[in-house]
């Protein structure tokens, strides 16, 4: 009985043995690392290349070709966007279904019910289904259950990028807290939060490990490589000439950012004694106007009234202004400006602190403004009330520098070659565009 003969194997041919209907394609091949305890480490690297596989094979939900992933403890996991939700289950019942899936017993879960609820801080729609719920709300969700299950390994790829700013800055520092009991596997493109979270970096590229180490030296390395792909690896060329300066003045248009202020959030995360309290923050024009459109460098003032509720002596009232990463960019406190005077608040009393400086240019994207209020001196102090995140204001910059914080130049010199290849030196005097 003569064999039949694939149609395939008779148009190439070659034998049905040797012939082949797949391309062999490896989505991650030779990547060895460890994580250790209170390390965290970023996976970095273009899409395709391997990120979101390498996360599943730690997680479990992948089985590897070969080789082995090997996790000694409790792993936790924000991976796509909803994954570990039923659509058609309410919030309340989707805390049971994935809590029960990362390892709670029915009793645990029910224990830390309350917490995650208050966690995710999404209302009434705890009740409703998942399906109902905007990205940011499932992403709350999600998170609230992560945030509850005591795991030794959180791995999160791309989660954070959804959510508004409050619950954005409530996961950073939750994570900043964790990170010193347990291990974080971070992925994303975004390398600003990478390196500034995480202590270890991987890139992949194919599927393989391009570099491994500092989180800044592999960020710094990988930015370069995106960059030089981007322009084609195109050669610079360069071109000199020498000529009479000609003093020319560049007529630079004023260069404004525009400024979008939430309001007061009262109810943000908080600590303290409780003897005085935070009753409203203000970011505002140095005489209390709105502020709008600015130029960098203009002056602001931040306001902070407080209520004393019991005689505070030696008050301290102080800001910082954060990222969205939660990491401190600017800041002051009014302990050495009133060192030494004496200072009293009386019970009842309702105080502003005023604090007028320059706003720096700051890149686009969103910041919070933590306050507080404490007595005593800077080295022992009693916190009486110390609110997270009391008001978010979001920057529309055009400011496209590469850095977060930009500093106005006043004047500008550009020594070059113009059209004609004669040399040149440009200067642009900026003072009167800066508001000096």
């Amino acid at each position: 009985m003569q064999r039949a003969v694939a149609p395939l194997a008779r148009i190439t041919g070659k034998s049905l043995t040797t012939c082949r209907y797949y391309r062999e394609f490896w989505a991650l091949r030779d990547v060895s690392f460890t994580v250790g305890p209170g390390e965290s480490v970023g996976v970095i690297g273009r899409n395709g290349a391997g990120k979101s596989t390498l996360l599943q094979l730690v997680c479990g939900t992948l089985a590897p070709s070969s080789g082995s992933a090997v996790v000694k403890g409790r792993v936790a996991a924000l991976l796509e966007l909803g994954s570990g939700f039923n659509p058609d289950f309410t919030g309340r019942e989707n805390i049971y279904l994935n809590a029960s899936v990362l390892g709670l017993t029915t009793s645990e879960i029910e224990a830390k019910l309350p917490g995650i609820i208050a966690f995710a801080d999404i209302g009434d729609f705890i009740e409703q289904p998942v399906k109902t719920y905007s990205s940011g709300m499932a992403m709350r969700l999600a998170f609230a259950v992560v945030a509850h299950v005591d795991a030794n390994l959180l791995i999160v790829d791309e989660a954070l990028s959804v959510g508004d700013a409050y619950f954005q800055q409530k996961c950073m520092r939750w994570l900043r807290t964790f990170r010193e009991r347990g291990s974080v596997l971070f992925c994303g493109h975004d390398i600003g939060a990478v390196m500034s979270f995480c202590n270890k970096a991987i890139w992949l590229d194919s599927g393989a490990v391009k570099a491994a180490g500092e989180a800044k030296d592999v960020c710094e390395a990988y930015m370069a490589t995106i960059y030089a792909q981007s322009i084609g690896l195109a050669p610079v060329a360069v071109q000199s000439g020498r000529a009479k300066p000609s003093g020319k003045k560049a007529d630079i248009p004023a260069i404004a950012q525009s400024l979008e202020i939430f309001e007061f959030n009262e109810a943000s995360a908080s600590f303290g004694s409780g003897d005085a309290k935070i009753i409203d923050v203000r970011l505002t024009k140095p005489d209390g106007r709105d502020l709008g459109w600015i130029e960098g460098g203009e002056e602001v003032r931040v306001a902070i009234k407080v209520e004393a509720l019991v005689d505070i002596v030696d008050p301290i009232v102080g800001f910082h202004i954060k990222d969205r990463l939660g990491q401190p960019l600017l800041g002051d406190n009014t302990y050495i400006a009133f060192k030494g005077q004496k200072l009293e608040i009386k019970q009842g009393q309702a105080t502003e602190v005023g604090f007028v400086f320059e706003l720096p240019c700051l890149h686009s994207g969103e910041y919070s403004i933590t306050v507080a209020i404490a007595s005593g001196t800077l080295e022992n102090h009693v916190q009486h009330h110390w609110l997270h995140d009391a008001l978010i204001f979001s920057v529309n910059s055009p400011y496209r520098n590469g850095v977060m914080i930009a500093v106005p130049m006043r004047s500008i010199t550009i020594t070059g070659v113009d059209q004609n290849r004669t040399s040149i030196d440009v200067s642009a005097d900026l003072s009167a565009i800066m508001g000096s």
